[in-house]
């Protein structure tokens, strides 16, 4: 009976390379007669699937706080934005009062050729009605999306005109940038923002790197604040631009992994000029090996927060059903062989609350709350600046997080979705007034600047329209707090602006708006200000 061969799928599972002699182990049978036992007399019917799952689920959870199993349904959402592109229609949507509302059309993309237009509504999908529905997002995309070359016939209203619009959409590969930016701040110093390290990243980063370079690009500053990381390969080749040919990137070891280093090869473009890395409690995996190489070769200057300290390296490992299980193999070590990974062994539950713990504690808020001992003690390869292992990378020049301006009452805004409800109501009422007087199509690049410099130096919210705001917020339950709104209110104005911005232009006008408001992003400035700064920087010693 197959259920009685569960214990045979597990293994075949976890240790494939073992002959069938070997199932006979004692633990294994006790797998096997569990499963029968549950099979036979269990009270109720039970599914041989969920406990497998359950059962690989629970053995991966008890290794560390990174091993884990993923569905076949999870595998494909999960791996999207790695992949670096889905089927589609491509449109980014947002659900509104039911109604599935068009954000914007990727240019190039299929909804953009038949002549959707961002403040379209969607209410209809091959027949189908979405609006009024209160259907789930992930319902809606398994909708629209589809192989590429097959058709979906959407229904569209719009506001001005009566009827319904009718659209046929042939599905194609819709691109997933992880270069959210890339902008000269003036006429020397280049920003780059990088999302996530996907199967794209490294040409991304290259076309921008290299428009920048052509731009004037003297000095860089590289944004991986919030990257959770992603491809090793591809922080890897991003490192290869900043290093000279045969410096160590980083190694891996594991206890069944002998040490493999990485170094760089010195084949791509070199950028020489002066580099600052952003990076904060949200910056992980690949972000670390990115930030690590730069810091322990004296390449640049880290400014921010202690990085989030993960530094497991995941082997992925298919499984017959489409399932997979990423199971840790080794560690991360950064050249001077400073471990990634923060500990876990005592408690995963502590490990995983990490986050809450450092703000409980005061470390995001303040420096001086962060001690390490000596015996974690390692030297920069150049400068032999004292630098410290133990989890995570620890920037050259820590900038606080600002508790002031980000209010409980703000978090409660975001949330619940009224700030994000009122960028979409605003945007929709004053399309046409905004274009008006902001217009970005069929310009040419100079001129969409200039219309963008225009908007920054003149686009501002009423009194009313904050009113509208908090009035938005107390229908969600919010209760309107005078001293936090007081406290937030240039947040909150920034916020709306760089959204509405990014709606008329793109993303590099959003963090164009939302840099301004970073405390992380200034101190950015105000080192490469002056070739003193950036040498006191460099050469600043933790005490």
């Amino acid at each position: 009976m197959q259920k009685k061969l569960l214990s045979v799928v597990f293994a075949l599972m976890i240790v494939p390379s073992l002959c069938m002699a070997q199932f006979k182990d004692a633990n294994i049978q006790k797998l096997d007669l569990v499963t029968y036992m549950l099979d036979r007399y269990y009270v109720d019917s039970t599914s041989t699937e969920r406990l497998a799952e359950y059962a690989i689920k629970g053995m991966l959870s008890s290794l560390d706080p990174h091993s884990s199993y993923i569905s076949k349904e999870d595998l494909k959402r999960e791996s999207e934005p790695l992949e670096g592109s889905f089927d589609g229609i491509g449109v980014v949507f947002q659900m509104m009062e039911d109604t599935l509302l068009v954000v914007q059309t990727i240019s190039g993309g299929p909804s953009e050729k038949v002549g959707i237009v961002a403040g379209d509504r969607i209410v209809s999908v091959n027949d189908t009605s979405i609006a009024g529905v209160k259907m789930k997002n992930i319902d809606i995309q398994k909708r629209i999306r589809g192989p590429k070359g097959t058709t979906v016939n959407i229904k569209v209203l719009r506001r001005g005109v009566k009827e319904l619009i009718d659209f046929k959409i042939t599905r194609d590969k819709i691109p997933l940038y992880s270069v959210d930016a890339s902008y000269m701040i003036d006429n020397k110093i280049g920003y780059i923002k990088v999302d996530r390290f996907s199967s794209t990243t490294l040409d991304e980063f290259d076309k921008a790197l290299t428009e920048l370079m052509d731009a004037g690009m003297k000095d860089l500053i590289l944004d991986l604040q919030d990257n959770g990381g992603g491809f090793m390969s591809a922080a890897i080749g991003i490192i290869d631009n900043f290093l000279k040919k045969d410096q160590m990137i980083v190694y891996t070891e594991g206890r069944a992994q002998p040490r493999e280093d990485y170094k760089a090869t010195g084949v791509r473009k070199p950028f020489e000029g002066r580099l600052v890395l952003l990076v904060d409690e949200g910056s992980a995996s690949a972000s670390e090996i990115v930030s690590g190489a730069i810091q322990d070769w004296d390449r640049g200057v880290l400014i921010g927060r202690r990085t989030f300290g993960k530094g497991l390296v995941q082997k992925m490992m298919d499984l017959p059903d489409g399932s997979q299980i990423r199971m840790t193999t080794a560690r991360y070590y950064t050249p001077s062989g400073r471990c990634i990974q923060r500990p876990y062994k005592d408690n995963i539950k502590e490990y995983r609350n990490d986050l809450i713990d450092r703000y409980n504690h005061g470390e995001l808020m303040h420096e001086d709350s962060i001690s390490f001992p000596d015996s974690l003690k390692y030297y920069t390869l150049n400068l032999k600046r004292p630098i410290y292992g133990g989890g995570g990378i620890m920037p050259d020049m820590f900038v606080p997080l600002d508790t002031v301006k980000y209010t409980k009452y703000h978090r409660s805004l975001v949330a619940k979705g009224v700030i994000n409800k009122f960028i979409m109501n605003y945007i929709e009422k004053n399309r046409d007034a905004l274009s008006a007087k902001y217009p970005t199509a069929n310009l040419s690049d100079a001129e969409k600047q200039a219309s963008f410099k225009k908007y920054m130096a003149e686009f501002d919210l009423t009194d009313e329209d904050i009113e509208q705001l908090v009035a938005d917020g107390e229908k969600e339950e919010i209760k309107k707090d005078e001293e936090q709104l007081k406290n937030s209110k240039n947040l909150i104005k920034k916020q709306i602006k760089a959204n509405i911005a990014r709606d008329l232009w793109n993303s590099n006008e959003y963090f164009q708006i939302m840099n301004t408001e970073s405390d992380i992003y200034n101190k950015a400035l105000e080192v490469l200000s002056s070739n003193k700064n950036y040498t006191n920087a460099l050469n600043r010693k933790r005490k």
